[in-house]
């Protein structure tokens, strides 16, 4: 049998200090403790080594997919037309099939300009390919049965009743999109840090309490859910 996978994703452009690195770095090591030779730890760094953004050819690959249905992504690959549809899916399969194979995805997603990070969106944009998350004979959603722990980090306060909760762009685009490649919604786990920035932007120094008790409380959650989120999926070698 194969170790099940923790795909670990951090996007801050910040590659020391970050609050959801140390977060998520906080949960990879719980969980991997806890579950020892029985998970494997897969981390991808989408500040230091970026997803490429996806171009014309990705685009026109895609509509031509889409107009055959869902495909094995053999087929796929056979349709590419070009060197550059076939450069484009060269550099999305990987990564498609990489999502497909982990138990649990852990996703760092620091809060920028009220959304998610420039990497984070490159990684989306790549990984989402007409089809290729539904089985091909059925349709039925391939990640239904992956957990994914996101790990929303806010410099600010966004939380619902909060002056700037309409401006949350970031954890509602998540649900969202993780709704829509077929996680299923117990399966998506959200966990908020806010107020990140008390400490050292004069304006929400007074706010500093509040900020260490959203740490404390985001903590918290994770390492309940290292502990609760046991590995599920291994396959025969």
């Amino acid at each position: 049998m194969t170790a099940a996978t923790l795909l670990h994703l951090d996007s801050s452009i910040s590659p020391s200090g970050s609050v959801s690195r140390a977060l998520t770095a906080r949960f990879a090591d719980a969980w991997r403790a806890r579950h020892g030779a029985a998970v494997r730890h897969r981390h991808r760094d989408l500040a230091a080594d970026p997803v490429p953004p996806v171009g014309a050819a990705f685009d026109a690959l895609g509509r031509r997919v889409e107009r055959k249905g869902i495909l094995p992504l053999d087929d796929i690959s056979r349709l590419a037309e070009g060197p550059d549809e076939v450069r484009e899916w060269g550099r999305s399969r990987p990564l498609i099939e990489e999502l497909r194979a982990a138990d649990t995805l852990l996703v760092g997603s620091p809060m920028y300009n009220y959304t998610v990070s420039t990497g984070l969106k490159a990684w989306i944009d790549r990984v989402t390919f007409p089809g290729v998350h539904h089985d091909p004979e059925t349709g039925e959603p391939l990640l239904r049965e992956t957990r994914v722990v996101v790990v929303a980090v806010r410099g600010g306060g966004y939380g619902p009743g909060t002056p700037r909760a309409h401006c949350d762009f970031q954890v509602p685009y998540l649900r969202a999109y993780f709704d829509r490649i077929g996680i299923a919604p117990e399966n998506l786990h959200v966990v908020t840090a806010e107020l990140t920035r008390a400490a050292d932007i004069p304006a929400l120094n007074a706010l500093r309490p509040l900020a260490a008790e959203s740490l404390a409380a985001a903590e918290a959650a994770l390492d309940e859910l290292a502990a609760t989120l046991r590995p599920r999926r291994t396959t025969a070698g």
